[in-house]
């Protein structure tokens, strides 16, 4: 995996040093590097290794990866986007299994229209929830759990005007034989 920094660069963004996050406005001293490090070190009344949590690990993941597209490979958009449709759209309940299979679907899926790209809303228009407003606002798991939620539904409404391409996605990847999940 390449290092967003690579991934800036290559995708012609400057990444600010200082102030709020330039993506998402994450009240942030050290702009983007900050806002990544509070993701990264996870939410503090959350334990991902607790299976009830997994929903929210995945939530977190996709609204992190789509506020922040600028420092994301291209093709990331169409399995965060898809993955939130899929679990919103279709109530599939999220494994750790089904991303490897739903990467491999999007492989197969990209062949047939590799130039398909997926236009982000504007920068500060992905959601307002982030990841500083969970960690000062959440005190205690279920209010956590909400505010992930909230967050995960925010940023999957700003990328409305795609909707309808993943849900075309979601379709193949159910009907592909590659989407089985266990309950």
């Amino acid at each position: 995996m390449q290092d967003y920094r690579d991934l800036a660069q290559k995708n012609g963004i400057t990444l600010l040093e200082t102030g709020n996050c330039q993506f998402c406005g994450a009240n942030t001293t050290r702009n983007i590097h900050e806002c990544l490090e509070i993701f990264n070190l996870g939410f503090q009344f959350l334990d991902y290794s607790k299976k009830e949590n997994h929903r929210y690990r995945f939530l977190s993941v996709d609204a992190h990866t789509l506020q922040h597209p600028e420092i994301h490979g291209r093709w990331s958009n169409h399995f965060h986007l898809t993955r939130q449709h899929l679990m919103f759209a279709y109530n599939v309940v999220w494994n750790y299994d089904l991303s490897p299979r739903l990467s491999d679907y999007l492989n197969v899926y990209k062949k047939g229209d590799p130039n398909e790209f997926l236009n982000p809303p504007e920068v500060l228009e992905r959601g307002n929830i982030t990841t500083t407003h969970i960690i000062h606002n959440s005190k205690n798991e279920a209010e956590c759990q909400q505010l992930v939620e909230g967050w995960g539904m925010e940023v999957y409404q700003s990328w409305n005007k795609h909707h309808h391409l993943v849900d075309h996605i979601a379709k193949g990847f159910i009907n592909s034989g590659q989407f089985i999940t266990q309950r």
